[in-house]
């Protein structure tokens, strides 16, 4: 009786949480919510719905209610921006894709059965995502929007990695996944993992960043690199794969074999190294992701106390085998700097205890940004940094001199004063501009002081008179100096200007093309195994790309070699057209088929009859170079546009046409008001309109694409000079008779000359640099 009456209690709980849920979305109005009628054109709608947005985007307004605001502002307008969606509103009271309130009806009801029959008593139920309001309250503390993922979730990805979860509104996987993803969220971020939420409904520009196409899905963001989980989503699973993230070489493992050589990687990598005993076989992942963060300060290395061969290091740096030991060593391999151990070490202690050894004692400057870093600039009297260099050679071994710096920098108790070193040789501009006289120290070490004053490198110094060498006289003029600059900081006197360090531990260049190429090829293998095809369309379509290039270019090769060879016409036939051909071009529509000779172009005149296949329906890709001229300069006018255009009938995509002025001229002057700075509109003739020469004029037309491109004949002094007698009319068009009226003394040499430049237009056509003129349809040629 208990149980039917339990069962009762919980069919009323599903029937009044549906009940609310259809009373919330008749409560909702889009229209209401953007303040629009219901008559509102498109144009309206999103008018409105763009002022709403710039106002309540939460990344703008900090009001607390400005998300939920914004989310019923896009869901208002996903609804009326969509026609369908919008009818059904109107007519229903819902946006749902099924029409009619039957098909709704029984949505709901085949809803209400799957529900209950596939119950869950868990939490999630009472957080299901109905709507924005009744969102979980883990999902709303992780919320990613787009500028918060680039501006920082990006750039954060190079300390630590990202998981991320896809999700939206009636997502029934989302719930089961729910309880699984709460605990793994729990676990991994305090250990140092990034978590995010997206919700795809709200952040579609992020989720298609992101190339999340369904949900739930779930990736994980690394270096900016971007891995999607495939695996079951349970809790093994996820961990894994947020350790398969991180690269494979962060952590060494470390025996009695190597650990010496190990320790010893200080001199050569400059950094500090930190050694984890534990007594897991594998190495932890809070240790994993501390390496990651700090890879580019430390190196470290993890023994596994467990292993057969680390006794003699137990035994010599005194372990206790039983609990966790994370030790840290600097320039002294016989005893570690700093010790801490620990049973349960959380994250919080292992990054103090890092953070305070993240150099060595006197660390060798070897880039700009460790310089920023371990000398930084003052920004007041009371933070004042003074920097001990010592400007040494680079050796083999450590050498005497170095040697009793470090152990002068190793007794130093002050917090205001850092020591470090510089290879000379390394770093010649560096160590020149501090030694007053380099020849005195050519050889030998040398010690300065100084105190940087900005970032643009500007110090004031004090570099010791006498070299380096290591004695207990130089310590002591060194302790001197230091307790007198506590005193009185006017003792650097010395002011310069210090160049760029250079970056000694940067790359090659071909290393950095083998990362980077590796990184690639390792992408696209994740691609072609893991991702979905919507995500491998850009590369496969490279690759037939490119592949179909290939080969066509193999394939018309081929035949071109071979109608080569049937062409071929004897030596002297040849010969004796290649003779005829520089004396004057030919123009013959006969010779089309046949590869240009040299002298030779085929230039067809453009009529009615050629109109159609010369232009209208000419290809995609191909390009019709039209001259324009008149009887009277025909002849001249062809003998120099062959010339200029002969360099460029290699290409198979140009073809050369003549157009004739006196036949068709208001074809012509049609599309040129299309180029109102070719020819004036037609509310602007003037007198002298219908006298205008165009001949000279030479038009690029794409018959496919409808636009043309324009060469218009630049004047020549000569021209200048012959058409004094016609200033009356436009002195760039009146060259030649038209329409019955003189030439104005014009010879056939002004007449060559308006095709001078034409060789240099033709270059900017074939680059595509020159302007488009389009038009709304090719008009009749009559």
């Amino acid at each position: 009786m208990e149980v039917r009456k339990l069962s009762i209690s919980w069919q009323f709980l599903i029937v009044l949480v549906l009940i609310l849920q259809i009373l919330s979305a008749l409560d909702f109005d889009p229209y209401r919510v953007l303040g629009v009628s219901r008559t509102a054109s498109q144009a309206d709608i999103k008018k409105a719905y763009k002022k709403l947005a710039r106002e309540w985007h939460p990344d703008k307004n900090k009001d607390p209610g400005a998300e939920d605001k914004f989310i019923q502002i896009s869901k208002a307008y996903e609804i009326l921006s969509n026609e369908e969606k919008r009818s059904n509103y109107d007519q229903y009271g819902d946006a749902g894709e099924n029409q009619g309130y039957q098909k709704q009806q029984q949505q709901r009801e085949y809803r209400f059965r799957h529900f209950h029959e596939n119950f869950y008593f868990d939490e999630s139920f009472f957080h299901f995502p109905f709507n924005s309001e009744r969102r979980d309250s883990i999902d709303e503390k992780y919320l990613l929007h787009f500028s918060h993922y680039v501006n920082e979730v990006v750039p954060d990805s190079f300390k630590k990695p990202y998981l991320i979860k896809i999700t939206s509104d009636w997502c029934f996987s989302c719930i089961h996944i729910e309880p699984v993803w709460k605990e793994v969220v729990q676990e991994l971020e305090e250990l140092g993992v990034g978590i995010g939420v997206v919700h795809a409904g709200y952040e579609r520009r992020l989720a298609h960043h992101l190339g999340a196409h369904s949900t739930p899905s779930i990736l994980g963001i690394i270096n900016g690199k971007i891995s999607f989980f495939h695996n079951a989503v349970v809790r093994e699973n996820l961990r894994q794969f947020v350790e398969s993230l991180l690269p494979g070489n962060l952590v060494e493992k470390v025996t009695n074999k190597n650990y010496v050589r190990f320790l010893s990687g200080w001199q050569q990598e400059n950094k500090p190294h930190v050694l984890l005993f534990d007594q897991t076989p594998i190495v932890p992942l809070l240790y994993k992701l501390t390496a990651f963060a700090y890879k580019d300060y430390l190196s470290f290395g993890y023994v596994y106390v467990g292993l057969r061969g680390t006794e003699e290091m137990t035994r010599r740096y005194n372990i206790n085998v039983y609990t966790p030991t994370l030790l840290i060593f600097k320039e002294h391999i016989n005893k570690p700097a700093d010790v801490i151990q620990a049973r349960g070490m959380k994250k919080q202690i292992i990054d103090d205890f890092i953070t305070q050894n993240k150099y060595l004692l006197a660390a060798r400057l070897t880039s700009q940004k460790l310089f920023h870093e371990l000398c930084p600039v003052k920004r007041s009297h009371r933070q004042r940094k003074y920097c001990v260099v010592l400007l040494t050679a680079e050796t083999a071994k450590l050498s005497k001199p170095f040697e009793a710096f470090l152990s002068f920098a190793l007794a130093n108790t002050q917090d205001t004063v850092r020591f470090v070193h510089v290879y000379s040789n390394r770093q010649q501009e560096f160590a020149d501009t501090l030694l007053p006289d380099s020849e005195a120290f050519q050889g030998k070490s040398a010690v300065s002081i100084l105190e940087r004053r900005n970032t643009a490198g500007r110090v004031v110094y004090k570099t010791l008179e006498d070299p380096w060498t290591g004695s207990e006289s130089d310590k002591f003029i060194l302790l001197g100096y230091l307790d007198q600059l506590r005193k009185d900081p006017a003792l650097l006197s010395s002011e310069a200007v210090l160049p760029d360090l250079t970056d000694e531990l940067a790359p090659v260049f071909l290393l950095r093309w083998f990362y980077s190429a590796s990184d690639y090829i390792s992408d696209c293998w994740d691609s072609i195994f893991h991702n979905n095809w919507r995500e491998m369309m850009p590369l496969l379509s490279l690759i037939f790309s490119a592949l179909f290039i290939l080969f066509g270019t193999v394939i018309v090769q081929a035949f071109s070699d071979s109608n080569d060879e049937r062409e071929s016409s004897p030596p002297g036939k040849e010969e004796a057209q290649e003779k005829t051909g520089k004396t004057e071009p030919s123009f013959t529509k006969e010779n089309s088929s046949k590869i240009p000779k040299k002298g030779f172009v085929e230039v067809t005149e453009l009529t009615d009859v050629t109109y159609t296949s010369n232009l209208v329906r000419l290809r995609p890709g191909h390009m019709n170079v039209v001259l324009i001229l008149s009887n009277s300069t025909k002849t001249s006018l062809l003998q120099k546009f062959a010339l200029e255009v002969y360099t460029f009938t290699g290409s198979s995509c140009l073809h050369f046409s003549f157009l004739s002025l006196d036949k068709h001229r208001e074809w012509l002057e049609y599309l040129l008001e299309f180029a109102q700075d070719a020819a004036p509109i037609p509310n602007q003739y003037d007198k002298h309109f219908m006298e205008r020469d165009y001949t000279g004029y030479v038009l690029a037309l794409n018959g496919h694409k409808k636009y043309f491109c324009l060469f218009k004949p630049q004047k020549t002094v000569e021209e200048e000079e012959a058409m004094g007698s016609c200033s009356d009319l436009d002195s760039s068009l009146h060259l030649g008779e038209s329409r019955g009226k003189p030439s104005c003394g014009l010879g056939s040499r002004p007449i060559k000359g308006k095709l001078s430049k034409l060789s240099l237009w033709m270059e900017r056509l074939l680059e595509g640099s020159l302007q488009r003129f389009y038009i709304p349809s090719w008009p009749e040629l009559d």
